[in-house]
């Protein structure tokens, strides 16, 4: 993107209708003495302030690097005449806390995010907002961010092996099928610097949806976090911000129904995470769009799986950007109709603008063409019954999925199920239950990627089912439903399953059922109760107490 113009005097007056309120005129002297402390100067005062909001954390790959992409933004703002403003909000590492009691923060810091970014800006009446996310949860919370706000904005993100692998070898070395060595190998490895996961999991799951939403610049998803191309990706998003706050271009231009389908459709195009389902139902909810779960299950079942992605496929998020990004996938779904072209986006092109200028690197393998798809259908579908009446969310990318009868094992902490596992005692043909993990009941609805990848690493990936009201990594693959609803907490069938009981997963007829006469469930209902809260103050209990159900979003809006 070039330069963009230096904006006039007058023009500057237009775009300052924010933080005029909180600097001009002798009454905010204070206000401007504190700025001043901070390294503001006098000229600062009369141009646009644009926050640049990142979650800068020291813990993890995913977001360590975002203060220096945020000095490139801020240098593209000052080159566009505005003001910077940084703003540091949280960041929970889900690699890290995988497995552990500090899983519960995850989905919760979703919230805190959002929450903070707004007040952030709300609080200084800063004029517009540049956000920098790079991990599962500062993605999908930036956007829910920029929807309260409406104020011009952009967001922007950051053999092979990745993450997900090392968590499958963790069930593996448990039976006695990797050593030790190989092992810390394999460990020292998987993450070799910043930026997010390699995979088509969570974190690239949001930025590739983002963009095909509309809502990130077509293009700037998927450059990886060290690239010397990054930089400037950066500075872009700085001046482009300025020309947004001068068109007064608002996220509610493109935060559209039409949009979001495109987001769900690239999501199930290349068998992307099922967090995607929980975090564009809440993005949706706050922008105000009728988005519903069976959404994503009726253009899952019009969109064939194009890219052959990790944690199923062969290649990783770099490899899908050097063959052309997104808008390479974009592009085989207008051709294919199921792209709704004319939605606008940030860049102020329509999304079929975008996918059409697209320059697909020849001989990639990474996106099959329309006549060679890996599969005709997406990635994940919905299925409901007499377990999930109002849904659960089943990943079928990559796995010939046929209906299966299973034996219920059932575990009401996630750590007990873990220690099952890669203690051998799951055989073939077990469903683990995992319950009472759900937004309400954990409470923060954690990921099972632990389980799942000794699961997988134990050799039992398809011979066993999971089934949960948490959630699932986007490294998770394999027979696993998850977000099941209600959940256990508020008394949801998945609370009344016993040992024994046969369960009944059928992909194909989008059904999960308990397998146990009407008579027997009554009389499990009847002798139910609710558990106390495992969390009685603080964030946590907070939390239990607001949050909505899975199939809405799990959000805390009201």
């Amino acid at each position: 993107m070039a330069p963009a113009r230096q904006l006039s005097s007058d023009e500057m007056t237009d775009v300052r209708g924010r933080s005029r309120v909180m600097i001009d005129g002798p009454g905010r002297a204070p206000a401007r003495a504190m700025m001043r402390g901070a390294g503001y100067r006098e000229e600062d005062f009369g141009k646009p302030l644009i926050g640049v909001a990142h979650g800068w954390i020291e813990i993890m790959p995913c977001n360590i690097h975002l203060r220096d992409l945020a000095e490139q933004v801020k240098q593209g703002i000052r080159e566009a005449g505005g003001a910077p403003v940084e703003i540091n909000t949280i960041s929970v590492s889900d690699g890290i806390a995988m497995g552990t009691e500090g899983m519960k923060a995850s989905l919760i810091s979703r919230e805190v995010i959002a929450d903070s970014i707004e007040l952030a800006v709300r609080g200084h009446l800063l004029d517009g907002l540049v956000c920098i996310s790079g991990c599962d949860k500062t993605i999908p919370a930036t956007v829910m961010a920029l929807a309260r706000l409406d104020i011009p904005a952009g967001r922007f993100k950051g053999r092979d092996v990745t993450i997900g692998d090392v968590f499958e070898a963790v069930g593996k070395h448990a039976v006695g099928g990797m050593s030790d060595a190989d092992l810390h190998e394999l460990e020292s490895v998987a993450c070799p610097g910043a930026g997010a996961c390699g995979g088509q999991f969570t974190a690239n799951t949001m930025a590739t949806a983002f963009e095909a939403l509309g809502i990130s610049p077509a293009g700037s998803s998927g450059v990886p976090a060290t690239d010397a191309r990054r930089a400037e990706v950066m500075r872009a998003a700085g001046r482009r911000v300025m020309e947004l706050l001068r068109d007064d271009f608002r996220p509610s231009r493109v935060l559209k129904k039409a949009n979001f389908e495109n987001a769900i459709a690239a999501v199930m195009a290349t068998g992307g995470s099922t967090n995607a389902v929980l975090h564009l139902l809440a993005c949706a909810r706050e922008a105000g769009v009728d988005l519903v779960l069976d959404d994503f299950d009726r253009i899952s079942a019009r969109t064939p799986l194009l890219a052959d992605m990790k944690p199923w496929g062969r290649f990783t998020a770099p490899d899908m950007d050097t063959a052309g990004g997104i808008l390479v996938v974009l592009q085989r779904l207008a051709e294919a109709g199921l792209l709704n072209a004319d939605a606008m986006t940030v860049t102020g092109r329509t999304i079929g603008e975008e996918a059409r200028a697209v320059r697909e690197t020849k001989g990639q393998e990474v996106v099959r063409p329309l006549a060679r798809p890996l599969a005709p259908t997406g990635g994940m579908v919905i299925v409901k019954g007499s377990l999930a009446p109002e849904g659960g969310v089943m990943k079928v990318a990559g796995h010939a999925m046929s209906a299966g009868r299973f034996t219920a094992r059932v575990f009401d902490r996630e750590e007990d199920a873990f220690e099952a596992v890669v203690g051998g005692r799951i055989k073939d043909g077990d469903c683990l239950v995992i319950r009472y993990e759900g937004p309400r009941g954990g409470p923060g609805m954690r990921e099972m990627l632990s389980v799942t990848g000794a699961i997988v690493g134990a050799g039992l990936g398809d011979k066993v089912a999971l089934i949960t009201d948490g959630r699932f990594s986007g490294a998770t693959h394999g027979h696993v439903v998850g977000h099941i609803a209600p959940e256990a907490a508020v008394g949801g069938p998945i609370a009344l399953v016993k040992d024994g009981d046969a369960i009944v997963i059928d992909p194909g007829r989008r059904a999960i059922e308990l397998a146990v006469d009407a008579p027997e469930l009554a009389r499990r209902r009847d002798a139910w109760r609710a558990p106390e809260p495992r969390y009685k103050t603080g964030v946590l209990a907070k939390y239990a107490k607001t949050v909505t159900s899975a199939s809405i979003g799990a959000t805390t809006a009201l």
